[in-house]
């Protein structure tokens, strides 16, 4: 499962409000190569929020990816690089996915999250 997918997600238990970004308990990270295409970048980072992309990346051992991501980063060959390899390259295999308001943990197992809810949690 790779990072976009963990992050574009949230916690949807009844009464739950802060229920996005989920966090990341890693077990076991994989790394594969993916073809770089730096307009894809471009295009899909609109799309993203940094910060939940960004503290995502960081539980699943990706580090030096700046705060706040600027134009002039945007044309840079370094940080496209950086970002491809944590939205595309990195992957939970195996830990959890953590509600930040309940704690409630849905496992990862084989790269796919578990997100059912128990009956109560409906």
């Amino acid at each position: 499962m790779k990072l976009l997918t963990h992050n574009m997600l949230s916690c949807h238990i009844k009464g739950v409000t802060n229920g996005f970004p989920f966090k990341i308990e890693a077990t076991e990270v994989s790394e594969t190569e993916a073809d770089y295409d730096p307009d894809f970048l471009r295009h899909i980072f609109p799309r993203l929020q940094w910060p939940a992309l960004k503290e995502g990346a960081e539980s699943l051992g990706v580090t030096g990816l700046p705060d706040e991501v600027t134009e002039e980063l945007l044309q840079d060959e370094d940080f496209l690089k950086a970002f491809h390899h944590a939205l595309l390259e990195v992957t939970l295999q195996e830990g959890a996915l953590v509600c930040p308001e309940t704690g409630r943990k849905f496992p990862v197992m084989k790269g796919i999250p578990n997100l059912l809810l128990n009956e109560d949690e409906c």
